[in-house]
C-alpha cells in the first residue's frame, strides 16, 4: 500500500480524473516548492555577494540577468511548446507521437545549447557596454556571464527535461532533485565565495554545477519511464510535424519571453543611470542598482506561489482538451483565480508590513550606503505591490490560453502592452523628470508603467479567454465529451 502510493506520487499524473481543485493541489504544490527552492539558492547566492563581496558584486549579478534569460530565452521556447504538446498527447494516451515529441525537443535543445553557449560569450562585453553598466560593475558582469554561457547545456537542458515531466504531471520528482540541487549549490557557494574567495565567478559556476546535476537527474527519469513514451534511436531526431507543433505552441512563448527580456534591459539602462546620493553626499548610480537588484530578489520569491498556480493550470487544461473534457478547464480557472486572489492579498499585507527587512537581508549593515540601499528597495516595493492583484487575473487567464495553445494570442497581448506602451511610457515618465541636477531622472515612472501596462494586457487576456475561442486550438482533434463528474463539456 505504501511503495504503491509512493510510486503514485513520483510518476505521471493523470489530471483528467478526479477533482479539479484536489489535483491541481497535489500538482502545483510541488512546482512552488520546487521553484522556492531554486530560489532560495540565487537568494543565498545574491545575499552572499552582496554581504560577504559587496553591493557591487550583488548589482553585476542584477545587471547580469536580463541579458542572460535573452540568450536562454529558447530553452523557454522548447520547454513551453513541449510542456504543452505533451500534456495534450499524454491527455489523449498516444504514447508513439509523445515520444517523437519528446524525442524532437531533446535534438533541439541540444543544437540550440551549442549556438547560444558560442553567441553568448561573443556578445557578453558588447550587450554590457551597450546598457551603460558601469565601470566598477562591468568586470564582474562579464565574468558572471561568461560563465553562465559556458553551462548553457545544464540550463538548457533542465528546463526543457523538467518541462516534458511536468507536461506528464510529474511534479514531485523535479522537486526532490531541486531539493538536493539547491542544497548542493548552497554549499558550493559557501566554498567557493565564502572559503575560496572566488567572488562572483565562485557564484556562477556554483549555479552552473547544480543545474547541469539537475539536468542529468532529470533525464534519467525520463529514460526510465518507458511504460510512458519510449526514448530510443527512432524517437531522437527532428520529426518535422512534431518539431512545427513543438515551435508553433512554443515559439510565441519565446518571441514573448524575448520581448519581455528586451523590455528588461531596455529598462535596466534606465536603472543604471539612476543617481541619488551616497551616505557621502556623492551622486550614486550603484545604490539604486543595488536596491533595484535586491528588490528583484524579494519579487521573484512573492512570485512563486502564483507561477505554480499558473504553471499547474496549463498542464491541468492541456490534458484535459487533450482528453476533450472542457468543462473541468474552467473549473480549473475559477480555482486558480481564487487561490491567486488570496495569495496575492496576503503577499500585500506581509511586503508592505515587513518589506524593508527582506530588502536588507541583501545588504550588508556595515556598507555605509546600506540604509540608502534599504530606503530605495522600499520605495520600489511600495509602488509594485499594487501589481499583485492584477497579476492574479493575468496568470489565471493566461494558464488555460497557455494550455489550450493559444500562445499566439497571449504574445501579442504582451507586445502590445510591453513594446508599444510599457518601454515608451517609462522612458517618456523618466524623460520628463530630467533635470540638470538630476540628469538620470526620477525612477518612479520605471515602475508604475509595468502596474498600468500589465493592467491593460491583464484586461486583454481575461476578454479572450471569456470569448472562448481557445477552445478550437487542441492539437488532438476529440469530440467534447462527458467527465468523470458526469458533466458534459461545452
Amino acid at each position: 500500500m505504501i511503495l504503491t502510493k509512493l510510486k503514485s506520487m513520483f510518476g505521471a499524473q493523470d489530471m483528467t480524473v478526479g477533482r479539479p481543485l484536489s489535483v491541481m493541489m497535489r500538482f502545483s504544490l510541488p512546482l512552488l516548492l520546487g521553484n522556492l527552492a531554486q530560489l532560495m539558492y540565487n537568494m543565498v547566492n545574491a545575499r552572499m555577494l552582496g554581504t560577504m563581496v559587496s553591493p557591487v558584486a550583488l548589482a553585476a549579478v542584477g545587471v547580469s540577468m536580463p541579458i542572460q534569460n535573452l540568450f536562454f530565452v529558447f530553452f523557454m521556447t522548447v520547454g513551453a511548446g513541449i510542456s504543452i504538446v505533451v500534456a495534450q498527447y499524454f491527455g489523449a494516451k498516444d504514447k508513439e507521437s509523445l515520444s517523437h515529441s519528446i524525442g524532437s525537443a531533446m535534438v533541439m535543445t541540444l543544437i540550440a545549447t551549442v549556438t547560444i553557449a558560442v553567441l553568448g560569450i561573443s556578445l557578453s562585453s558588447f550587450i554590457l557596454n551597450a546598457t551603460n553598466v558601469a565601470a566598477e560593475i562591468f568586470p564582474w558582469a562579464r565574468q558572471y556571464l561568461m560563465i553562465m554561457f559556458a553551462g548553457a547545456v545544464g540550463v538548457g537542458f533542465y528546463n526543457v527535461l523538467s518541462g516534458i515531466l511536468r507536461g506528464m504531471g510529474d511534479a514531485v520528482f523535479p522537486l526532490v532533485v531541486l531539493i538536493c540541487t539547491s542544497a548542493l549549490n548552497i554549499v558550493l557557494n559557501i566554498l567557493f565565495v565564502g572559503v575560496l574567495n572566488m567572488e562572483v565567478a565562485g557564484s556562477a559556476w556554483a549555479t552552473v554545477i547544480a543545474q547541469t546535476l539537475s539536468a542529468v537527474a532529470c533525464l534519467i527519469r525520463l529514460l526510465k519511464m518507458k511504460d510512458i513514451a519510449e526514448i530510443t534511436r527512432r524517437t531522437l531526431r527532428l520529426t518535422k510535424g512534431y518539431v512545427k507543433d513543438i515551435l508553433r505552441v512554443g515559439v510565441p512563448v519565446g518571441v514573448q519571453q524575448t520581448v519581455l527580456t528586451m523590455a528588461s534591459v531596455f529598462v535596466q539602462a534606465l536603472i543604471n543611470d539612476i543617481a541619488v546620493p551616497s551616505a557621502a553626499g556623492m551622486a550614486s548610480t550603484t545604490i539604486f542598482v543595488a536596491a533595484a537588484a535586491a528588490f528583484n530578489q524579494v519579487e521573484a520569491v512573492s512570485m512563486l506561489p502564483r507561477q505554480a498556480l499558473g504553471l499547474g493550470v496549463s498542464t491541468f487544461t492541456g490534458q484535459n482538451i487533450g482528453a476533450g473534457q472542457l468543462d473541468r478547464v474552467k473549473k480549473g480557472f475559477r480555482i486558480t483565480l481564487i487561490a491567486s486572489l488570496i495569495i496575492s492579498a496576503v503577499l500585500f499585507a506581509l511586503i508592505y508590513i515587513f518589506g524593508g527587512h527582506l530588502i536588507g537581508w541583501f545588504i550588508d549593515s556595515a556598507d555605509p550606503d546600506a540604509y540608502e540601499i534599504v530606503r530605495w528597495g522600499v520605495y520600489i516595493q511600495r509602488i509594485m505591490i499594487w501589481n499583485y492583484f492584477i497579476i492574479a487575473f493575468m496568470q489565471a487567464s493566461t494558464g488555460i490560453l497557455r494550455g489550450a495553445g493559444a500562445t499566439l494570442s497571449v504574445m501579442i497581448v504582451t507586445i502590445i502592452a510591453t513594446v508599444l506602451m510599457r518601454v515608451p511610457m517609462a522612458y517618456i515618465w523618466v524623460g520628463m523628470s530630467r533635470t540638470a541636477m538630476n540628469p538620470g531622472g526620477e525612477p518612479a515612472g520605471i515602475y508604475w508603467s509595468m502596474v498600468i501596462c500589465t493592467g491593460i494586457a491583464s484586461a486583454l487576456c481575461m476578454w479572450y479567454y471569456l470569448s472562448g475561442r481557445w477552445k478550437k486550438l487542441s492539437l488532438v482533434k476529440k469530440e467534447p465529451k462527458e467527465s468523470a463528474d458526469g458533466a458534459k463539456a461545452t
